[in-house]
């Protein structure tokens, strides 16, 4: 597998270009978007967390949303026994596509 196929693959692909520098396509970040982006990331880095379960959903849901429909993923999520899709989750994810 070459670098540039493995560096635009998996779950932290974008995190890999990010430290990098480097789009997915190779070409540079420009720096006040990695200024920003670092700045952002610093604040967040000092949030504190509700809990390791709750972020695994957040991120379930997100990421769940694009590749499973509604009915999939809330099926999933209440066969994990997290809490089903929420009506606001719905509505950013689902609604008006």
């Amino acid at each position: 597998m070459s670098d540039l196929t493995q560096s635009t693959t998996g779950a932290d692909a974008v995190d890999v270009a990010i430290a990098k520098g480097l789009d997915l396509d190779g070409s540079p970040i420009p720096a006040n978007k990695l200024e920003l982006y670092k700045q952002v990331m610093a604040k967040e880095e000092g949030r504190q967390r509700s809990g390791v379960q709750n972020t695994m959903r957040s991120r379930i849901v997100r990421i769940g949303a694009k590749h499973f429909s509604q009915d999939d993923l809330n099926q999933m999520l209440l066969d994990a026994e997290f809490t089903p899709l929420k009506d606001k989750e719905v509505a950013f994810y689902y609604g008006s596509k």
